[in-house]
């Protein structure tokens, strides 16, 4: 129960789900990784991705003894889930399910869109997720997925709006647009970001759905069911930030984008004076 929760992105992104967690359960403590040093993750093969995967989740569990883990990053979600979940014994959540369920949950038409990085696009995760939402929910959808290359490096150059942001919106939303879809999915925690210039591209008529606040409470319902969950009278928990890149472009970025949290942001991988072993 006193053990942090632990998540990870390939960078900024997965600050979005950060931040509907420590809404959620202030209580807990949090450890998060943002993979800055080899971000963008969506270009990369799938493969290597999915070892990037197992480092900072083997990382998250034998260096700081989290009790869960939450991936932050629909690329590696959809490359890695599987694997880290055969490796590991701790809880394993990711953004996809969450958010797949919630857009067949949103929509009206049954026209419904996704839009992502290569990697998840191409991985088909989001396709399986929606198929196996809208059979448990039974209700018929129709899927269009787009991916948005650039999104992302939009948002980390903290770049989220003004003409050349929105001309490439309106490239790469073409596909989603004229399938006349009524929600709208962000498999990517960065595009939450760029949810405006999205909007205006897209329509008022479109229902813009975000996995943060989904995964959120995917969590403390698992974390409640394990019997792991915080009270929520306990004090604030402590945050830790950690970053694989230049940590100080991280807290500057990071802290515009979550908060102050941010400030204290510090290095990973780290050598902590203690370190917990992996359960079994």
């Amino acid at each position: 129960m006193d053990r942090p929760i632990g998540m990870f992105d390939s960078g900024f992104g997965g600050l979005t789900v950060a931040r509907a967690v420590l809404d959620l359960l202030p209580a807990e403590d949090l450890v998060y990784i943002g993979d800055t040093g080899r971000y963008p993750y969506g270009p990369k093969p799938l493969d290597e991705v999915r070892g990037f995967t197992l480092e900072l989740a083997g990382s998250l569990v034998d260096d700081f003894g989290v009790k869960a883990i939450i991936v932050a990053c629909n690329t590696a979600a959809a490359s890695g889930l599987d694997a880290v979940r055969a490796e590991l014994s701790v809880p394993i959540l990711d953004v996809v399910e969450p958010g797949a369920r919630s857009l067949v949950e949103t929509t009206a038409s049954g026209r419904v869109g996704v839009i992502g990085t290569v990697g998840t696009i191409s991985s088909g995760a989001y396709l399986h997720a929606v198929d196996e939402a809208a059979r448990l929910t039974g209700r018929e959808v129709e899927l269009t997925s787009a991916a948005c290359p650039g999104f992302v490096e939009f948002v980390e150059r903290g770049l989220t709006s003004g003409d050349e942001v929105t001309v490439l919106a309106e490239r790469l939303l073409a596909p989603v647009r004229d399938a006349d879809v009524d929600a709208l999915l962000f498999g990517c925690t960065h595009y939450p970001y760029l949810a405006r210039v999205i909007k205006d591209v897209v329509g008022p008529a479109v229902t813009l759905v975000s996995s943060a606040d989904e995964t959120a409470f995917a969590a403390a319902r698992l974390l409640g069911d394990l019997g792991l969950l915080r009270p929520r009278s306990r004090p604030p928990g402590q945050r830790r930030f950690l970053s694989s890149g230049d940590v100080d472009v991280f807290r500057e970025l990071g802290s515009r984008l979550l908060g102050p949290e941010l400030e204290a942001a510090a290095p990973w991988p780290v050598k902590p004076a203690a370190t917990t072993h992996r359960p079994h």
